[in-house]
């Protein structure tokens, strides 16, 4: 395709320009991150619900529930973590699918700053004492042990005021490790993040080229 183009007798030929470029005001979308971010929380919160409904359901169902309290609190820390990265799957997915087409570049960056509201919404929440569902079954649950503990006249020592150099490093030890796991734990939210924003990106219409 070309402009045909007339000067005086003459005709000059120029080419189209092949495919026009579609730009956007901008590459971050607040309103979808938004509201991807509240699927996100409501996700995470349905999900540790039921799987801390399932740990304690397995703790009544038992007939050792002092002996198998520490394996299934573990299993429910781990699958936790597994819902974290659902939600934030689901989140990112319908981050992209609440915009316009997109390309891949773009979809990585709202997921990514998906991932980084999310972080920080949670970390207030938990500055302000707003641990979620499944905090609030955790808290309970080990209320209901103390008073178990107490009911059957167990002799529970008092912590001492001061504590040795074992127990200073033990602490420090499981405060390390409690950060490693938070790290670890954050950046495979990104990945999941990111994932679900480029599963959930529409591609642009055949013979446009979007920018954004």
């Amino acid at each position: 395709m070309s402009y045909v183009n007339r000067v005086g007798d003459d005709v000059i030929s120029e080419p189209a320009a092949a495919g026009r470029v579609v730009d956007y005001h901008d590459r971050v979308r607040w309103g979808p991150i938004i509201s991807g971010l509240l699927v996100a929380i409501a996700t995470q919160l349905i999900l540790s619900a039921i799987i801390g409904a399932l740990g304690a359901g397995t703790i009544e169902a038992s007939g050792r529930p002092r002996t198998i309290s520490p394996n299934v609190a573990s299993n429910v820390g781990i699958w936790s973590t597994i819902a974290l990265l659902i939600s934030l799957f689901v989140g990112g997915w319908i981050t992209t699918r609440a915009c316009g087409p997109m390309n891949r570049n773009t979809a990585l960056l709202n997921g990514a700053i998906l991932w980084a509201t999310t972080l920080a919404v949670s970390s207030w929440l938990l500055a302000s004492g707003v641990s979620g569902a499944f905090g609030v079954a955790a808290s309970n649950a080990a209320a209901i042990f103390n008073q178990a503990q107490q009911s059957g006249n167990l002799n529970i020592p008092q912590q001492a005021p001061q504590i040795s150099a074992q127990q200073a490093r033990e602490i420090a030890a499981s405060i390390r490790t409690g950060l490693w796991w938070f790290v670890f734990g954050s950046l495979l939210g990104l990945i999941a993040s990111m994932i679900g924003a480029v599963v959930g990106a529409r591609n642009p219409r055949n013979g446009q080229n979007y920018r954004a």
